[in-house]
């Protein structure tokens, strides 16, 4: 009988999960597996993805592909998976509860600190700059803010005129960018915590206008297309089709009787214009990386 992968993403609305969602399928595919994939049609909702893990469960799946919507309310829920038996493969973002077998992510803080050096550097190590944050829930979001300190630790010239959160979404961060438009029209550069709200930024910004260097972070296709536009000065690869395609190869090969690492990162990658081109394509035209390829370079632990 083929594995049944019970399948958990954020939200509907981040290209990034439903890369995720992509590179699960690819994997379950090529193994002779199934999916089901358990989305909260409201982005990021915990009361709502506590209640499709309990369905979840009462469909009995071989193992759980998860990362959680919220770093601590999704806690018992996380907990209950354990009690019923079903191993779990984490990926993106930890999960601050239950026991999974493995973690697939990368490396969210060095993510932040290498694209704001990056953005630091354009800009002559001096400057004043506006931050959009990500969700406060969101352990992605913390990390990748501590990076954005890290780096600025090491800018003292770099000042920071504006923090604001755009939620990781790209019409919150539109519309936070006109409610602060004025403010905003004095940075020398804005540094995002993902693609989308970088996007949200240009959205605001209006095409065929000269504004500051822009960076975010994830590598989703549209952001590639910026960057060879040149509105987008560089981004991140956080990959989270390859997380979740190794994520779901490691339950299929624990389920097969095979020993998988308890964590697997995969490294920092700065894209810009001297390196986009293999990027540039959807998502339904990436390739996920192999379970040799990915073991090979990341950080096994």
């Amino acid at each position: 009988m083929s594995p049944r992968i019970a399948v958990f993403t954020k939200n509907l609305t981040n290209p990034a999960y439903e890369a995720a969602r992509l590179g699960a399928d690819r994997i379950a595919m090529q193994f002779g597996a199934t999916t089901k994939h358990y989305v909260p049609q409201k982005p990021d909702d915990a009361i709502e993805q506590i209640a499709l893990i309990k369905a979840a469960i009462a469909e009995k799946p071989d193992a759980f592909v998860f990362t959680p919507a919220h770093e601590t309310q999704v806690n018992d829920a996380a907990l209950s998976i354990d009690a019923a038996g079903i191993p779990v493969f984490s990926f993106v973002t930890r999960a601050t509860a239950g026991q999974p077998l493995c973690f697939v992510g990368s490396d969210d803080r060095a993510l932040g600190k290498d694209i704001a050096r990056y953005l630091f550097d354009t800009i002559g190590g001096h400057g004043d700059i506006a931050i959009f944050e990500g969700t406060a829930a969101s352990a992605t979001s913390h990390a990748r803010y501590k990076g954005f300190q890290d780096a600025l630790a090491e800018f003292p010239r770099i000042k920071v005129q504006l923090s604001v959160c755009g939620e990781y979404q790209r019409d919150i961060a539109r519309k936070v960018y006109g409610a602060n438009a004025e403010t905003l029209k004095g940075v020398d550069a804005i540094l995002c915590a993902n693609d989308v709200m970088a996007l949200g930024v240009l959205d605001a910004i209006g095409p065929a206008k000269a504004h500051p260097p822009i960076v975010g972070i994830n590598a989703i296709p549209q952001a590639i297309k910026a960057i060879a536009a040149g509105d987008l000065l560089a981004t991140v690869n956080f990959d989270a089709m390859t997380m979740s395609s190794i994520a779901t190869e490691a339950a299929i090969r624990h389920l097969r009787g095979e020993t998988v690492p308890r964590q697997i990162m995969l490294p920092v990658r700065v894209i810009d214009r001297s390196n986009y081109e293999k990027l540039d394509l959807p998502f339904a035209q990436r390739t996920c990386q192999s379970w040799q390829e990915v073991l090979a370079t990341a950080t096994i632990s």
